[in-house]
């Protein structure tokens, strides 16, 4: 295992199956089009290796697979039958639910049993101005098949001022209903994000205002959560929790254990890092030929990791996923 000299080492993965998305949500794209997959993008059985290899020789226990959205992948089924069987702790797939219910499934044959769905509104005008793609019922639908199978959901909300903040309250109270925990996620300077600060500033919504709306209707309190957890989470007494991912308001650089490994090839070790390490060749080699270099590579990946805070980056997000 590598540690660096906070005690930080990797041992979350998030794998992106794919660029490609059909959605093309206003903070994560600036002009509407949709992300398509890349030229170059890894087969099915070199990413199988890379997670077999990072298992080795970082000590990765949990696995994320993202996208772009991982449910377009042509490779999401070959990919799913190849890491199940690698022994990780858990394995969870993050969606934005519009093909959930075509996929569950697969999902469930292989598995799957936690999964994280991107959800900004329950109303469809808004729905469609901030997804710009998608259908608001077949993702809701796709949500009650996943509930009614037994997973465990967690839906991801980016509060965005001006556009749905109207809509905390009705998604809280629906995913408490539910027995979801919602995860409000602070919007990040990522992509276009990162160099437009005037429009970052005007959108973001912080931890404080966020609890200040949610205390005017419910009593909560702060709930336990894993020292490296990028969330903190409260608890609704006798419904239920959800979660603040406040990157901005209460920076968890200093516990992250996070590494990501694109689909075309590329080792991430911190969001807010323009660095970036290529192992795709290394995906080739045999097994006692890839360990050593890639334990080289994942020395410096560990080094790319911010001492205290996110301070942005220009990396497009889905592109190596959230």
């Amino acid at each position: 295992m590598i540690v660096d000299r906070q005690g930080r080492s990797f041992r979350n993965l998030r794998v992106s199956l794919t660029a490609a998305c059909n959605y093309a949500c206003t903070y994560c794209v600036p002009d509407g089009k949709r992300l398509v997959a890349a030229q170059d993008e890894l087969s099915a059985a070199a990413l199988v290796r890379g997670v077999q290899y990072l298992i080795e020789a970082a000590g990765i226990e949990r696995l994320r697979i993202t996208g772009g959205e991982p449910l377009v992948s042509p490779r999401l089924e070959e990919f799913l039958h190849g890491v199940a069987p690698l022994g990780l702790a858990d394995i969870s797939l993050t969606t934005n639910g519009q093909l959930l219910s075509r996929k569950l499934p697969l999902l469930l044959d292989t598995g799957i049993r936690r999964l994280n769905v991107s959800l900004d509104t329950l109303d469809p005008d808004a729905f469609r101005g901030i997804a710009r793609g998608g259908d608001l019922r077949t993702v809701l639908d796709g949500l009650e098949r996943a509930r009614a199978a037994g997973l465990r959901i967690k839906v991801n909300m980016v509060p965005l001022r001006g556009r749905n903040v109207d809509q905390v309250l009705p998604l809280l109270d629906y995913c408490l209903d539910r027995g979801f925990e919602l995860r409000f996620i602070e919007l990040m300077r990522m992509g276009h994000l990162a160099r437009d600060s005037a429009g970052f500033h005007a959108q973001f919504i912080g931890l404080d205002a966020l609890l200040a709306l949610i205390g005017e209707h419910y009593e909560y309190q702060q709930a336990s959560a894993p020292v490296d957890a990028t969330a903190l989470r409260y608890e609704v007494p006798g419904r239920g929790y959800f979660g603040v991912i406040a990157n901005e308001s209460v920076p968890f650089c200093r516990t992250c254990s996070r590494l990501r490994l694109s689909s075309t090839g590329w080792l991430h070790g911190c969001l807010s890092s323009s660095n970036r390490h290529y192992v795709g060749d290394l995906l080739e080699l045999p097994r006692e030929q890839a360990l050593p270099a890639l334990q080289g590579l994942l020395q410096k990946a560990l080094g790319d990791k911010q001492e205290v805070a996110f301070s942005g980056g220009a990396t497009v997000m889905k592109i190596i996923g959230g």
